[in-house]
């Protein structure tokens, strides 16, 4: 049966069961939708690592910390 199918089963409802069909689809759905997961900072661990592949860490803190000095 498709959903358009279904659709049209539903409008030839009373309004009154209509409103109890609403009520139950609801209490099917997942509480996951009324909060949202919680998310750990450590699932970031490792975004854009290709980013500084190559570059030492040391000489890029050097290299920023020359540019300051030659700030107006």
């Amino acid at each position: 049966m498709t959903l358009e199918a279904i659709l049209q089963e539903i409008r030839g409802l009373p309004i009154r069961e209509r409103k109890r069909l609403i009520t139950l689809i609801i209490d099917t759905l997942p509480d996951e939708l009324d909060s949202p997961a919680k998310r750990s900072i450590s699932e970031l661990r490792g975004l854009g690592k290709e980013i500084w592949e190559g570059v030492d860490a040391q000489t890029y803190v050097d290299e920023l910390r020359s540019e300051w000095n030659h700030r107006p």
